[in-house]
């Protein structure tokens, strides 16, 4: 259930970047959904292959070429998807950016599933 739910958020999420940027679009809450659950699969799959093929670079800029990385699965997202519009390589940063922002502060909001009582 607590899956589902973060589908969700991470969907709502992806609908505030595109309301606020406007270089990346998202045609319905469906787009939304399924553009969730790639970047989900690609940040699940692919990312962490790309993060150990460029950790050399990564470490030379310490840290920072990991928003390279993190633009990159998301404009390639957007490229793979009909519904889901990223406008190029700087508004898939900063959209990546905030959609880590926004997905961070959303799934913070659920009930962590633990057992409030310590009895």
């Amino acid at each position: 259930m607590r899956l589902i739910l973060l589908w969700l958020l991470n969907a709502i999420a992806l609908l505030a970047v595109a309301y606020l940027m406007p270089s990346i679009e998202v045609a319905s809450f469906g787009s939304a959904m399924i553009a969730a659950l790639v970047l989900g699969l690609v940040n699940a799959v692919l990312r962490p292959l790309l993060v150990l093929l460029t950790l050399p670079v990564t470490l030379l800029t310490l840290g920072l070429f990991l928003f390279v990385v993190n633009g990159l699965m998301f404009w390639l997202a957007g490229s793979m998807l009909e519904g889901f519009v990223v406008g190029g390589f700087w508004p898939g940063v900063f959209g990546a950016v905030l959609y880590s922002i926004f997905s961070s502060i959303l799934s913070s909001l659920l009930p962590t599933g633990k057992s409030r009582n310590s009895s």
